[in-house]
Formats: structure tokens, sequence, C-alpha cells
């Protein structure tokens, strides 16, 4: 999604929130279902000490796993290993937020290096309420080896981080 005004950034949320909320009605067990699914693929990526970033959630707060995304090192590297064993991930925010046209007046590229980082790092991997756990595990299998291929090194991996 590219953002040219803020109008484009406000309609866009609203759209979603129309779009979101029917199933929301339907599948009242959806959003329990991916908290767990959420939580399961946390477990699976930390005791295969895959080298991946998770994102934390404030202990205060809840998530709901809409996408389910991590941050890797050598990206489109790990997305080609992953599409190879046939498992489909997403970039969802390729261009952080101050590079959009609605936002880049007054802001220098170089600015927010976490966002910039964020943006050429992150990757969504396949996340529905009505994904298995043995898919999970296939998923996580088919990670872990995309990053311990020739490509990547521990010194490239991004680190675990909390926030």
């Amino acid at each position: 999604v590219v953002v040219a005004a803020l109008d484009d950034a406000l309609r866009v949320d609203r759209d979603r929130a129309l779009a979101v909320r029917p199933r929301d009605e339907r599948r009242p067990d959806e959003l329990e279902r991916r908290r767990a699914l959420g939580a399961h693929y946390g477990r699976l990526i930390q005791e295969a000490a895959a080298p991946a970033q998770l994102l934390a959630v404030r202990p205060d707060r809840d998530c709901v796993w809409a996408q389910y995304t991590i941050k890797v090192a050598q990206r489109a590297n790990v997305q080609q290993a992953l599409q190879a064993e046939g498992i489909p991930t997403t970039v969802h925010y390729p261009v952080p937020l101050h590079h959009q046209p609605a936002y880049s007046a007054g802001h220098s590229p170089q600015a927010h290096p976490h966002s910039v980082a964020a943006a050429q790092q992150v990757l969504s991997l396949p996340m529905s309420a009505d994904l298995t756990e043995a898919e999970q595990a296939r998923v996580v299998q088919a990670l872990v080896r995309a990053l311990a291929a020739p490509h990547l090194t521990a010194a490239t991996a991004p680190g675990r981080t909390t926030a």
C-alpha cells in the first residue's frame, strides 16, 4: 500500500475495518484461535533457535495476529527459499512510512533508522485461523533451512529483542 495522502491512509483503515467486522461476527472463535497460533509460532521458532527476531507483545497488551511477522536478515533470499518449498510469505510494509509521498516532506530518507531496517527485514509467514499446528511446524522447519542456507551467516542475522 502506497500512501500518497493522509486521506488515503484513513480511507484504507476505514475500508479494512468495514471488511474485517463481518468476519469477526461470523467466527467469534477466530480471534482466540489466532492468539493460540501466534503463541505456537513463537514457541516453535524459539525452540528451533532460528535466527529470526520475533516481534514482542507488551505484557499489558493483546495481539490477534492478523499477520505473523518476523524480522530476518537477507529477506529476499529467505523468501525465495521458502517459496521454493511451497511456503507463501508476504511483505506488508516494504516502504517505511516516512518514505511514503504523504509523509516524506520534511523527513530525511535516513531519518528513523529502525523503521528503515524493519522495512528491509520484516517477513510475514502464513497465518490463518484455519492453519494447523502441523502446517506451522512445516513452515518453521522450512524457515530454519532457509535461515541456515549459505547466503546467511550469524553475523547478518537480526538479534532477538523484546519491547
